[in-house]
């Protein structure tokens, strides 16, 4: 049933594929705002009764409905969950920036690209070089791929399914909407969000990082994950994009995470201390980089799907 209902919605989004400005998502968005601007008062207990109460108005609907279908048929079931699927991933809500942006580069397209970029990441892309727009393509593809397809994916295999997908998504978002934003970042409301989505992404991410070595160069992989992952602020982003480098053989991220860790040893002194090397091993990202990412992505995605069919086998043969 699992498997079936991943596929089915798999299939129904690579036809009409769902909107990021869809009416389902406007209205958590809606409901994020509202209870950010009833319960912020500037304290993180604040956002805790924010996030619990966000989360059982959406996710325990979610379940009821499910435990409902169950009552009724196994068809109900499936078209429930076919229907929570296909809200809840995104393989191709933002596949056409990608695409986009790497016809305008092999094009020759700089201004294009860099527009497209800044529009999907929201960031400056203004003055950055072509390198530095293949990099950041990617690893935004990579992590929100994790994000909308692999993390799902784990909590639609838990018990209740689909309330569980609907709770990473909303935790995901969330996170991003009572933190990101110039006027919450130094906010203590969004703090219990961002705890609490990192422990809900903590399996996923790994799992996601596993999936990327297996399906590309494992070694350098690891080796990537291992010793470069510490070096992101966010530990699920370093080590999503530190695997998922290595397995490409790109050298991803900043200057600034690339660099050598600066460690204090006393009053005096400091030592600089290199996890394994002052850099990633790999390749500087470039336009055909992005393509590279695009087999990654796919070869995971039947990774996962194969992973899949064979837990439902199982549990249909038991």
């Amino acid at each position: 049933m699992t498997f079936l209902s991943i596929l089915c919605a798999l299939l129904i989004e690579q036809l009409r594929p769902l909107r990021a400005d869809n009416y389902v998502y406007a209205m958590v968005q809606m409901l994020a705002d509202r209870m950010e601007g009833s319960f912020n008062a500037g304290q993180e207990s604040h956002g805790r009764m924010a996030w619990l109460l966000t989360m059982l108005l959406l996710v325990v609907p979610a379940a009821l409905v499910y435990w409902l279908c169950t009552k009724i048929s196994p068809i109900a079931v499936l078209a429930w969950n076919i229907v929570i699927v296909y809200f809840t991933l995104g393989f191709r809500r933002y596949s056409h920036y990608f695409t986009s942006i790497q016809i305008a580069l092999n094009g020759g397209d700089e201004a294009t690209a860099r527009s497209l970029l800044a529009e999907w990441t929201k960031q400056d892309t203004a003055g950055m070089e072509v390198g530095e727009v293949a990099r950041v393509a990617v690893e935004q593809a990579l992590i929100t791929t994790h994000r909308n397809v692999f993390g799902v994916f784990f909590w639609f295999l838990m018990p209740f399914g689909p309330a569980c997908a609907v709770m990473y998504r909303v935790a995901e978002h969330l996170a991003r909407a009572w933190n990101e934003p110039d006027h919450m970042r130094n906010e203590s409301f969004g703090l219990f969000a961002a705890r609490a989505f990192y422990w809900i992404d903590w399996v996923p991410a790994r799992l996601t990082a596993v999936a990327f070595a297996v399906v590309g160069n494992f070694e350098d992989a690891i080796y990537a994950w291992r010793n470069f992952a510490g070096r992101w602020k966010d530990e699920a982003i370093g080590i999503i994009l530190a695997a998922g480098g290595g397995a490409m053989g790109l050298r991803l991220g900043s200057s600034v995470e690339n660099a050598a860790d600066i460690v204090p040893v006393d009053a005096t002194t400091i030592e600089f201390h290199s996890l394994a090397a002052d850099t990633p091993p790999g390749e500087e990202a470039t336009a055909r980089a992005l393509q590279s990412t695009v087999g990654l992505v796919w070869r995971s995605l039947l990774l996962w799907m194969l992973l899949l069919l064979l837990i439902s086998l199982a549990v249909w043969l038991n």
